[in-house]
């Protein structure tokens, strides 16, 4: 779970070794083939506003979070985005959709009335697993196959659940081995993976460039002798960037880059987009409870270098089309979703929400 306000980059990792390889929907990665936990994807959702053609996965971000005694560990972000040419500068041509496992508020409720922790449904589950092995008797005639295998089903999921809900949003560790997609003539964009690093930023140069801000270089006061020689010339760049009539805004964006010049994402649930330029859209609020959205990550370009490097040319589409500076995603501040009109038990089913993507160009 991540804290409010906390930046966490991604970080580019290996490279994959096919473009089309499978993982999990708790896999953090850019491009390759979307890992969707659910069948139940509406095919429009992942279709192009304007040329009708399918998306390509831009990034997928495993991202768990906790909301007071709600806590959803099953949640993943999917950008998808169109560098056709006559989309790949139009928002219309990028869709994010939030996909989380949807728990029905009666077992929410027994859950934490329950109070049992991972651990203590583990053994409990695997007790009754191993009473099976115990009973002495082997014959198939008295042993009720179907309670075995579905005890065995319990105990794997709940091992595989336990060990997902400890791991960070960008896994750093990265199988090897991994199937590939059965349609592997689909298109899709170079893949690698990311791992996390906590961001890093003097808050003294910070300040720095603020008071600079207001300054001009002929008034600017002279920097104490014994300021760092590397502060020194980034106070002074700062303010000779901005004598040329370049933008405060960008200027601080660019600084923030040049800080972690490899990141691809920053996340932070909650907290305050980067933004690259002045006059930043305002997201809409949530199409299906009518709450305010928030803040919770963005591309950086760095990502769109490394994409643009490993381009092989096989695509149909030119990457060099996208000239983006940084693609801000906001999701519904209270993680709300549409129950599935196919389900009807009441019980967990996956929820999938389309959320506000909005774009800065260069």
């Amino acid at each position: 779970m991540r804290e409010t306000g906390r930046v966490v980059l991604g970080m580019p990792g290996p490279w994959a070794e096919d473009n089309h390889e499978v993982a999990d929907h708790y896999t953090t990665k850019i491009g390759g083939v979307p890992d969707w936990p659910t069948l139940d994807i509406n095919p429009d959702m992942v279709k192009c506003r304007l040329c009708g053609e399918r998306l390509y996965l831009v990034a997928q971000v495993y991202s768990p979070i906790s909301s007071g005694s709600s806590k959803v560990e099953d949640r993943t972000i999917y950008v998808l985005g169109c560098p056709r040419p006559k989309c790949a500068s139009s928002c219309d041509g990028w869709r994010t959709l939030r996909v989380q496992k949807a728990r029905s508020e009666s077992q929410s409720r027994a859950r934490i009335q329950d109070g049992k922790l991972p651990d203590e449904q583990l053994t409990s589950t695997s007790s009754s697993v191993n009473d099976w092995w115990a009973t002495g008797d082997a014959s198939d005639e008295e042993m009720d196959l179907m309670k075995l295998s579905q005890a065995i089903s319990e105990a794997s999921s709940l091992v595989h659940c336990t060990k997902k809900q400890n791991e960070p949003i960008f896994s750093e560790v990265v199988p090897k081995m991994k199937p590939i997609c059965n349609d592997s003539s689909i298109h899709v964009l170079p893949c690698f993976y990311l791992y996390e690093e906590e961001e890093k930023f003097s808050d003294r140069i910070n300040n720095i460039h603020q008071q600079c801000s207001s300054l001009s270089i002929k008034d600017s006061p002279s920097l104490p002798a014994d300021f760092p020689d590397e502060e020194r010339w980034e106070a002074e760049s700062y303010e000779y960037d901005r004598a040329l009539g370049a933008d405060r805004t960008y200027l601080k964006f660019k600084k923030r880059l040049e800080a972690h010049p490899e990141q691809c994402i920053r996340y932070s649930l909650g907290g305050r987009p980067l933004v690259a330029a002045k006059g930043l859209e305002e997201p809409s609020s949530c199409e299906i409870c009518g709450a305010q959205r928030h803040y919770e990550m963005q591309l950086m370009p760095p990502l769109l270098f490394f994409l643009q490097q490993a381009a092989d040319g096989r695509s149909p589409c030119s990457l060099g089309d996208w000239s983006w500076m940084t693609v801000i995603i906001y999701t519904c501040s209270k993680n709300c979703f549409r129950r599935s009109s196919k389900d009807k038990t009441g019980g967990d089913c996956w929820a999938v929400a389309e959320e506000s993507t909005v774009v800065q160009w260069e």
